[in-house]
């Protein structure tokens, strides 16, 4: 089986990226935040030190693309290959209003006649593995069927399928039937990704599809960084670990970012997930969310990982 680390805006950059391979050896490739080819044909200064080598060094690093105009894709694939990279994975997941209400992400799904002549497009002009990360629709599972035929005209790297529709966001559960016909009658290598957050839920899904060899995680790893190495090996999360882990990360951002502020920003949403490994933490992710500055904010982590045990 391969792990993947799947793409979280505002979480998975560089930064966070790093400490995580330092203390966490498991993941086989991680994937990049989307990217976003702009009209003037530049990355941000936060695009482009995300997508450094020197940043990513010792990673497997896949970059995201996410847009719905074939020359925008063109064009970042190209400039992402003069960076030393392989393969670029296209963004038709993405469940945010903003993005699809830009007719991107999965609301590109919608349009499977734009959707097709941009992958030819694509697929004629790119030197790259491509791969592609969807939904199965945007308002309807029975969407799939027409999606699943497009994506088989094409040589896919892989297809990786969160078995949900756009309107589910992360709400309700993956459409497992969905995913069977996907592995069916894919032609494309298949990856999977939507809701293993524990080893019982990584047992259930290989007892249900043995013949899958790669799973995508995103929110379980974050809430457990070592999930991808329990599931391997058996072995735990240790409260140890995870604290230095923190302490990487933290450090890390007071390295990049200028502020309390911002830093205090970064760490916070992270806990929303971290929080979720700890028993009974939930007084002090109260002063967590409180602090107004690193003083206090060390104070509160301090507090937590003494008084508070694993799950």
């Amino acid at each position: 089986m391969k792990y993947y680390f799947a793409p979280m805006e505002g979480i998975t950059g560089y930064v966070y990226r790093n400490a995580h391979r330092k203390y966490f050896k498991d993941i086989d490739v991680y994937f990049t935040p989307f990217l976003v080819p702009t009209q003037n044909r530049v990355f941000s200064s936060r695009e482009k030190n995300d997508i450094l080598p020197e940043h990513n060094e010792g990673l497997h690093l896949v970059p995201q693309i996410l847009t719905n105009k074939g020359e925008d894709f063109i064009w970042a694939a190209k400039e992402l290959k003069t960076y030393g990279y392989k393969e670029v994975n296209l963004n038709l997941g993405c469940p945010s209003a903003t993005v699809v209400s830009k007719g991107k992400g999965s609301g590109f799904l919608s349009d499977t006649d734009k959707l097709e002549h941009f992958l030819e497009e694509v697929f004629s002009a790119v030197d790259m593995d491509i791969s592609i990360k969807t939904r199965i629709g945007k308002d309807h599972p029975d969407e799939f069927s027409k999606l699943l035929e497009i994506y088989n005209k094409y040589p896919l790297k892989e297809l990786i399928i969160h078995p949900r529709v756009q309107k589910d966001f992360y709400k309700n559960e993956p459409n497992l039937s969905v995913f069977q016909k996907a592995v069916t009658g894919s032609r494309n290598p298949l990856c999977y990704n939507g809701n293993i957050f524990s080893a019982e839920d990584y047992k259930r899904f290989t007892h249900a599809f043995p013949t899958v060899d790669r799973v995508m995680m995103g929110r379980g790893l974050v809430t457990d960084p070592h999930l991808a190495g329990e599931l391997q090996t058996g072995e735990v999360l240790d409260k140890g670990i995870l604290k230095e882990f923190h302490d990487e990360v933290l450090a890390g951002y007071e390295n990049v970012i200028s502020g309390d502020r911002n830093v205090l920003f970064k760490m916070k949403e992270l806990w929303a997930y971290m929080i979720q490994r700890l028993k009974d933490g939930e007084k002090h992710a109260k002063k967590i969310r409180k602090s107004q500055n690193l003083v206090d904010y060390r104070s509160a982590v301090a507090a937590l990982f003494k008084e508070v045990e694993l799950k």
